[in-house]
């Protein structure tokens, strides 16, 4: 797999400051307005964001000056980090470099749905995104075919879609999401 940036990699990197002290405070703010999301929703608090990421709320304002910015920079990291796990398994057997970036897909989806609701479809991040993933992920499940060990007969559109269903589903724990997606994904396996 190259290692040639990906359209949402370029996003990233131009929104992320370049001073030490901004990119920390900018870092922080993720994290604490990706895991806000997950707990609330797309209705997160902003003071409660600035908070737990240990900064004022001038300073999340300074760096996103709107909600949408913060939504669109949280999910544009998300799809980002997703992107670098493909590159980072793709050096691993076919079908354990497909399940393991399909893990890390089912824990996307968790921040996904909370900042998803609040973006277009059709905005440029959106588009990008797709692209990325499309790009990072796709070439897991080509191999994993070429291979003989996954289904030939899907392609990558459908085994998202599939995982996405799985991960919409409420669930006792992240155990039993682990479980019930690694049953799923015996389907997707051939019988070799």
């Amino acid at each position: 797999m190259t290692a040639t940036p990906f359209p949402v990699s370029e996003i990233a990197a131009a929104r992320r400051p370049h001073r030490k002290d901004a990119a920390r405070n900018y870092d922080a703010l993720l994290g604490a307005a990706r895991e806000a999301f997950a707990e609330h929703g797309a209705e997160a608090s902003l003071e409660d964001i600035a908070r737990r990421a240990g900064v004022g709320i001038g300073t999340l304002y300074r760096n996103f000056p709107t909600r949408r910015d913060l939504f669109e920079t949280v999910y544009a990291d998300e799809v980002d980090a997703l992107c670098r796990a493909a590159v980072e398994v793709a050096g691993q057997e076919p079908w354990q470099a497909l399940t393991t970036w399909l893990d890390r897909f089912a824990e996307y989806m968790v921040t996904k749905r909370a900042v998803r609701e609040a973006l277009d479809g059709e905005s440029d991040i959106f588009q990008a995104c797709r692209e990325s993933m499309y790009a990072a992920g796709g070439p897991l499940l080509e191999r994993a075919q070429r291979a003989g060990i996954a289904r030939a007969d899907m392609d990558f559109g459908d085994l998202l879609r599939m995982v996405v269903g799985i991960t919409a589903t409420a669930f006792e724990d992240t155990a039993q999401r682990d479980r019930v997606l690694a049953i799923a994904l015996d389907g997707v396996r051939t019988g070799r």
